[in-house]
């Protein structure tokens, strides 16, 4: 074989190594993220049901869950919740019932992935850590771990209906984010 046609053969930058040593060759490749930090939560209108004034309406809002592909090294999050007054009518104070009325429990995770249960925080594990909906509240949270994980959870929102409450289907809405 001529030394032009061994050229030819070896690829450009190729490493020549004497025999019975080791030759090594880099390999690189790289790992994708997906489409970032998302929560997803349910198509409303969503209702929990009724009460007469002075009454307690409950009941869950559906599963609101948050998807994190950004394959991040210190892969956490927090989803918060926050919630408007509920109107019906004109929306009169006979008509409205304030957010500091309107109360919310994540409860436990129903579906996790990717880290360690205890890698997720739920907000408000239970119906006695209920809190008031007048402030924007943190609904889970994940707060170790890295790369892609996953949580769900099915929150109950509460309503402390006031006395003076008229009758009519009151409407509000309670808001998830996630940063």
């Amino acid at each position: 074989m001529t030394l032009a046609a061994m050229a030819v053969m070896m690829p450009v930058g190729a490493d020549t190594c004497p025999s019975s040593t080791t030759c090594p060759t880099t390999v690189t490749f790289a790992v994708s993220s997906g489409d970032g930090l998302t929560i997803t939560v349910p198509n409303g209108p969503v209702s929990i049901g009724g009460a007469e004034p002075g009454g307690l309406i409950s009941g869950p809002i559906g599963t609101v869950a948050v998807s994190d592909t950004r394959a991040a090294l210190s892969a956490t999050w927090t989803a918060t919740v926050s919630a408007t007054s509920f109107t019906t009518g004109a929306g009169t104070a006979a008509e409205t019932v304030p957010a500091s009325s309107v109360f919310y429990w994540s409860g436990p995770a129903t579906n996790i992935s990717g880290a360690p249960a205890a890698a997720f925080v739920p907000g408000q594990p239970n119906a006695a850590s209920r809190q008031s909906l007048n402030n924007p509240r943190t609904a889970f949270s994940k707060v170790s771990g890295s790369g892609n994980n996953s949580a769900s959870w099915v929150p109950t929102i509460e309503v402390d209906v006031p006395a003076q409450a008229v009758q009519g289907t009151y409407t509000g809405t309670v808001s998830h984010s996630v940063a």
